[in-house]
């Protein structure tokens, strides 16, 4: 695959969630302070060009991963374990899942997400 890793084949298209080119990530920057924990955090853009290197390959189901992973990154963490402990077996109920999607959707336009949570739901006493 021509463009994987990114790191090495397309540095100059990823940038940190703040704006920094990842080029500038360096234990340098780190020792003085000008990296924080949100540079070090992946980004949409970054998961996008990982999602269109796995389809390239033929790797659809792992594309649509990336896809929904782009889509959560901009939901707060807190959030994300609320979901996760939702989806858990036996936790979720089928209106609170529907509930949990159409704010996913509404909040973050993450459309691929809610379209799994509602797949849940469905199944969901």
């Amino acid at each position: 695959m021509p463009d994987y890793p990114l790191a090495e084949k397309m540095p100059g298209q990823l940038k940190t969630p703040t704006g920094l080119p990842f080029s500038e990530i360096t234990l340098r920057a780190v020792l003085d302070g000008r990296i924080t924990m949100e540079d070090l955090r992946v980004t949409p853009e970054a998961l996008e060009l990982q999602a269109r290197i796995a389809q390239a390959a033929g790797r659809r189901q792992l594309a649509e991963n990336l896809r929904r992973a782009a889509e959560l990154a901009a939901v707060p963490e807190e959030r994300i374990r609320e979901i996760y402990n939702a989806l858990r077996p036996g936790r979720g109920t089928r209106a609170g899942l529907l509930a949990l999607a159409t704010d996913l959707e509404e909040r973050y336009a993450a459309a691929r997400c809610a379209a799994l949570i509602r797949e849940a739901a469905e199944s969901a006493a």
